[in-house]
C-alpha cells in the first residue's frame, strides 16, 4: 500500500466522523460502500453482522435515534491510526439510556477497511455490560 492509500483511508474516516457526529444520516450513508459489512459482537439485540449499506444505516439510526435520549449522545474521538486501507480508531459516547434514563458513558474500538474513499467492513468492540445495563431494559445475555 502507498502513502497516498494510507492519506486516503484517514481522510475518508474522518469525514465520516464528521458526518456522524453532525447526526447527517445522508452524509454518513454516502460513505458506505453498497456492500459494506458492520459487524459487533456479543449477544445483544443489537449483535451480529449487519450486511450492506441499507442495513448499516437501519441500524447506525436505531442506535442514534432510539438508544439514546434525543439530545443526549456525544461522541468523543481519539486519534485515528491507518496503513494502507485499514484503520483503527478509538471513540468515547456519552448519553443518556431511553429505556433506563441512565447516563451513559462507554468507551469503543474499531477496526474500519476502507477503499476506494468507502468504507467497506467496520469490525465493533465496547463494553457489552454496559451497553446491556444503560441502553436496554431487561434484556439477559444469552446462553450458549
Amino acid at each position: 500500500m502507498t502513502d497516498t492509500t494510507t492519506i486516503d483511508t484517514s481522510t475518508t474516516l474522518r469525514g465520516y466522523l464528521d458526518a456522524l457526529t453532525a447526526g447527517d444520516l445522508d452524509r454518513i450513508a454516502a460513505y458506505f460502500a453498497a456492500d459494506a459489512t458492520w459487524w459487533i459482537h456479543g449477544s445483544l439485540p443489537l449483535a451480529g453482522t449487519y450486511d450492506g449499506a441499507e442495513s448499516i444505516m437501519t441500524f447506525l439510526s436505531t442506535a442514534m435515534g432510539e438508544l439514546f435520549v434525543p439530545g443526549t449522545q456525544r461522541f468523543r474521538f481519539g486519534e485515528i491510526v491507518a496503513d494502507g486501507e485499514t484503520a483503527v480508531l478509538e471513540w468515547n459516547v456519552t448519553g443518556v439510556g431511553a429505556a433506563t434514563g441512565t447516563p451513559y458513558d462507554n468507551d469503543y474500538c474499531g477496526i474500519f477497511t476502507i477503499r476506494d474513499g468507502r468504507i467497506k467492513a467496520v469490525r465493533e468492540y465496547f463494553d457489552s455490560d454496559h451497553v446491556r445495563d444503560v441502553l436496554y431494559s431487561a434484556v439477559s445475555p444469552s446462553t450458549p
